[in-house]
């Protein structure tokens, strides 16, 4: 079943399954048709997100368990709301002692029934791992962390194994558990307890040598979160068995799928998890909602790049329409000055795509260099199966190999070893481009040799060259999401509402012109995609970039204000640093924050104190998570907090830009939110944004949501501005059209109608239409101008001046001075 409208909700130890019951009213007079949850199987203790999965094929017991999840089922269903499940086939919790199968590898290394369920190189050459599993959990190196008394034998349970700080469960091969059933487990230490470590399946290591070393595939650089092989039928019938149930007895409408791009075959996987829900579909009960089910995948889709429609998905979750509509909220006219205020401010590239190179190359070596080393063995097996590529080396391979990655313009390519789908040829032929001019001379026409590989082509044995293939796929992903999203989004600060997930910073802004030409291309290969603007994994909330993106419209205006604030910051300060920040104060500050608000400063500079910590060593240029500089890192949080004083200059100018940004911001705001409501696909709106979302990086945009406030202002029916009530009555009239009129949101025709005159720039329209029924959209984009009317936005008079629709009406005489207007004929 398509989705009319999904919410996002991500539930967790405090706000379980029953929490959400008494929300049931609320979401259907919202217009929701389904409750889009977060992952529900049980996950490590006390996680807030529910991606550190130990136990896929049982309903966490933290949110309610199956009895919770079945009465929050049927009180949907009796307000006619379905659910879809976001589910993780990537990987799973490991490091301490709550999944079974990672303990039963420990246990019994490759002779264990689960050791094929992780992807592990149990031969990688170096003689201190092979055999055995690297465990990388170690707080400090290894001889002093057994010395400290941090590592210890203990009995848990049944097995006996080593305990460190703990937390982390090692147990010890089956042969030494019965040898010391009888032993005092306590005297175990020094020589001994290294002895000991010695004869496991496993070998303790210090965290920080895990990205040289490490012999198995994490998810990115997280070693508590080990890569599955859901490739393999027995993973992905144990992955799958829990959300293939709960489809099969109507409980669920579909899948939400995380992390495509970090699986062996993204492409075979998903016509294969298709197969299943239909299989699983003819077990459904009669009233049910009829399938096909709902299948979306997370997938980030790089500049010209699509979801084949030969996965038989329904496209991807939406963070391609979250960075198309931001992008059109921004002026492309002032790339350029804002690029050159950046390079002035920070002495850092006008450009992301230095930042970009930068970061992949530095993320590869230093965090990564295991899996690269993995990858080039591969591909050197392959080379020494045929007599023509022998000459080969290890060497040359590795470096060609870091060079195509880091010249990839997309996350990866789908490749299988023997063949390879033809929307990656261009997308290769880019890389390669790139990667050659990374190489240089030398290396040239080995990158295009690993390429060739990449297209199914070339000589060498097949299955070593699917091993490789597949290995550098698995690679190429997560640099690219580390490299970009974890690095340089943190480091390039041309204007910060152009760094989000997904997002092309290189890419400033666009016209209504492209922006409806992406639109209808997404439309024509999946029409029922997502469309996103807030997610739990987003930067920055959507009404902070919109906020911002009215700053491309006064590049005068801001760059007074940065100029005048990069002074204040000290001398020990980067200046990027000052800079990203002071953007973000403005695009995040609370609308009701007063300058003399003692109580509300210090709420809000602890919010951004936490975010600036993350961001600082996110982009890991004065610190980082694994070398902290606590005193630099100690300076920008003396610094934010001077900033942020009752009544400084700091605050009084921030009020003051605000209150010029904030109008027009949330106009921008109202924009979006309506276009994600009327083009082509599935709105979504993650939990709590039917308000003025203002939120930063997670853990920050989880947050308690006020359901109160919200269910009191759609009762009372607000629409007051400054509150949110504006931006959550336009959502709730255009959902509630979209229930009215289905047919015409799910399978009408999208058309451009391309404006005339003075505000033909600046403003965008179109229609959609089915059978006789045409809804007709007009918004300024661009309208820095807008005004606040009380409890109302409007457009001053005669902004639209003679711009005129293509049917000859006067859009000043449409609007109406609004800044979003809908007909329907």
């Amino acid at each position: 079943m398509t989705p009319r409208a999904t919410y996002r909700v991500q539930f967790h130890k405090d706000f379980p399954f029953e929490a959400a019951l008494p929300l049931v009213d609320y979401w259907a007079d919202l217009g929701i048709s389904h409750v889009y949850s977060s992952p529900i199987a049980t996950a490590r203790a006390g996680s807030n997100h529910g991606y550190d999965v130990v136990d896929p094929g049982v309903i966490n017991p933290e949110l309610g368990g199956e009895a919770g999840f079945r009465a929050l089922a049927a009180a949907l269903k009796a307000r006619g709301i379905g659910i879809i499940l976001d589910i993780v086939p990537n990987h799973v919790a490991v490091g301490a002692g709550d999944n079974d199968w990672w303990l039963d590898v420990l246990e019994k290394g490759e002779a264990s029934e689960f050791a094929g369920f992780f992807d592990i190189d149990w031969h990688p050459g170096d003689p201190a791992l092979d055999g055995k599993l690297l465990a990388p959990f170690l707080g400090a190196p290894y001889a002093e962390a057994l010395a400290s008394g941090d590592v210890v034998v203990r009995k848990l349970g049944e097995r006996i194994a080593v305990v460190a700080y703990d937390t982390h469960v090692f147990p010890l091969r089956l042969e030494d558990q019965a040898a010391l059933a009888d032993a005092d487990l306590g005297a175990i230490t020094g020589a001994a307890l290294h002895a000991l470590c010695e004869r496991q399946h496993w070998r303790l290591a210090w965290w920080r040598t895990a990205g040289d070393v490490i012999n198995w595939r994490r998810f990115f650089d997280v070693s508590e979160l080990a890569g599955i092989r859901v490739e393999e039928e027995r993973v992905f019938d144990a992955v799958h068995r829990l959300p293939l149930k709960l489809y099969a007895q109507g409980l669920i409408d579909g899948v939400r799928v995380d992390h495509v791009d970090g699986l062996a075959d993204p492409a075979g996987y998903c016509v294969k998890l298709r197969a299943k829900l239909e299989a699983a579909g003819e077990w459904r009960p009669a009233d049910a909602a009829p399938g096909p089910a709902y299948l979306v995948v997370e997938k980030i889709l790089g500049e010209g790049e699509q979801l084949d429609p030969a996965w038989r998905t329904d496209g991807t979750s939406g963070y391609d329409f979250m960075n198309a509509v931001a992008a059109l909220l921004h002026d492309p006219r002032s790339a350029d000055a804002f690029g050159a205020l950046w390079h002035e401010l920070s002495g850092r590239p006008a450009d992301f795509a230095s930042e970009e190179l930068a970061a992949r190359r530095e993320i590869l070596e230093r965090n990564f260099a295991g899996q690269l080393d993995s990858v080039a063995r591969a591909l050197r097996r392959v080379a020494l199966s045929d007599p023509s590529l022998i000459d080969l080396t290890y060497a040359a391979l590795r470096r060609a190999s870091a060079d195509l990655i880091c010249g990839f313009p997309v996350y990866r390519t789908y490749g299988t070893g023997d063949a390879a789908p033809e929307s990656d040829a261009p997308l290769r032929a880019r890389a390669v481009a790139r990667g050659q001019e990374i190489a240089g001379v030398a290396d040239e026409d080995l990158v295009q040799r690993i390429a060739d590989w990449l297209a199914g082509e070339g000589p060498g044995d097949l299955d070593r060259r699917r091993e490789a293939v597949r290995r550098f796929q698995q690679l190429s992903a997560p640099i690219a999401a580390k490299a970009v999203e974890d690095t340089a989004f943190y480091r390039y600060g041309r204007l910060l509402s152009r760094n989000n997930v997904g997002f092309d910073p290189d890419r400033f802004g666009t016209g209504a012109g492209a922006f409806c030409r992406v639109i209808a291309e997404r439309a024509a290969a999946h029409p029922h995609a997502m469309l996103a603007t807030a997610t739990h994994d987003h930067k920055r909330g959507e009404d902070v970039y919109a906020r911002l993106a009215v700053l491309s419209e006064r590049p005068e205006r801001w760059a007074g204000f940065a100029r005048r604030w990069a002074g204040l910051a000290p001398t020990e300060i980067s200046r990027g640093d000052a800079d990203i920040l002071h953007q973000l104060l403005i695009g995040a500050w609370p609308l009701a924050l007063a300058a003399d608000d003692a109580d509300g400063l210090a709420a809000f500079a602890e919010r951004m104190s936490a975010w600036q910590l993350k961001a600082l060593r996110e982009a890991k240029l004065r610190t980082s998570w694994t070398v902290p500089d606590t005193d630099y890192e100690a300076a920008c949080d003396a610094y934010l907090q001077g900033l942020l004083k009752p009544d400084g200059v700091f605050v009084r100018e921030a009020i003051e830009l605000v209150g010029e940004l904030a109008a027009p911001g949330a106009a921008k705001g109202l924009v979006q939110a309506a276009l994600r409501c009327t083009v082509p696909g599935v709105p979504d709106l993650y939990q709590g944004c039917e308000f003025w979302d203002l939120s930063l990086v997670d853990p920050d945009n989880r947050r308690p949501v006020d359901y109160e406030a919200r269910r009191a202002a759609l009762a009372a029916g607000r629409q007051d501005w400054r509150s949110g009530a504006a931006k959550q009555a336009l959502i709730a009239a255009l959902l509630t059209l979209r229930r009215e009129r289905p047919a015409l949101f799910l399978d009408g025709t999208f058309e451009r109608l391309t404006l005339e005159g003075a505000r033909a720039y600046d403003a965008i329209a179109f229609t959609r239409s089915h059978e006789g029924q045409t809804l007709t959209l007009l918004a300024a984009v661009h309208s820095a101008e807008v005004v606040d009317a009380g409890e109302t936005l409007r457009l001053p008079d005669g902004w639209w001046g003679d711009t005129r629709l293509p049917d000859g009406r006067a859009a000043e005489q449409v609007s109406n001075g609004a800044v979003v207007r809908w007909l329907l004929d």
